[in-house]
């Protein structure tokens, strides 16, 4: 089940006292698919995390549904993140000892047994649907672009109903980043799924409901993304 998103008074202040985020007001409906661009260092993948609530010390509020993430202690948050949010990170984060499978349905290992069989088929299925092959190989000999679509199975397979993704198309080329695109746009709408990726792709940019522009931590812009 995916939820809405509103943010209030939302402001991230780093340890030296610079403010890094602030956003009075954001409200996302559930299933929405939403893109953030703006120049290197304005924040981007900050919001991003506070989203995630992986951050600490900030203010304001972040909602998902009733849940506010910035009320939550650092344990509430990772349980929150491991049943409803998928993430998906520039860099992969993948083990590359283990294989397309073993990546996909990691979630497994740390859900109690009555779920695991359920993930590792969610896990299976999607890697089927993305073109990735399960065999013995390990993610070390895959392309970039496989290697991503293990990412993107890996957050899928916990039937989370909350994407968040960093940068998903940037290490790849064109051609592998625009089916990336397709895959990841079909697979969020299929599942109904709620959906924010920070990206200067403007080939995903273009894909999503709406655009946000962030600049100096803060929200300039909040566009349809035809219009952006």
């Amino acid at each position: 089940m995916t939820l809405d998103l509103t943010l209030k008074a939302l402001a991230v202040t780093s340890d030296r006292g610079r403010r890094l985020l602030d956003v009075d007001r954001l409200e996302v409906p559930a299933g929405s698919l939403i893109g953030v661009r703006g120049p290197s260092g304005a924040g981007k993948s900050t919001l991003l995390y506070a989203l995630a609530g992986l951050l600490e010390g900030l203010t304001g509020s972040v909602h998902w549904g009733d849940t506010d993430l910035a009320a939550l202690t650092p344990g509430a948050r990772a349980v929150f993140r491991a049943r409803r949010i998928g993430l998906i990170f520039q860099d992969f984060l993948l083990f590359d000892e283990l294989g397309a499978l073993g990546n996909a349905s990691l979630a497994a290992q740390f859900r109690p047994r009555k779920d695991r069989t359920d993930i590792v088929a969610r896990a299976a299925s999607h890697l089927s649907r993305l073109g990735v092959p399960v065999d013995r190989r390990t993610v070390a000999t895959f392309s970039g672009g496989e290697r991503q679509r293990v990412a993107i199975a890996r957050a899928l397979a916990n039937d989370a109903g909350i994407l968040l993704a960093d940068e998903p198309t940037a290490s790849l080329h064109r051609e592998a980043a625009d089916q990336l695109i397709e895959d990841l746009v079909a697979l969020a709408r299929e599942g109904g799924k709620t959906m924010v990726a920070v990206s200067h792709d403007g080939a995903l940019l273009a894909r999503m409901d709406r655009v946000l522009t962030v600049e100096d931590g803060r929200l300039v812009s909040d566009a349809r993304a035809e219009a952006a």
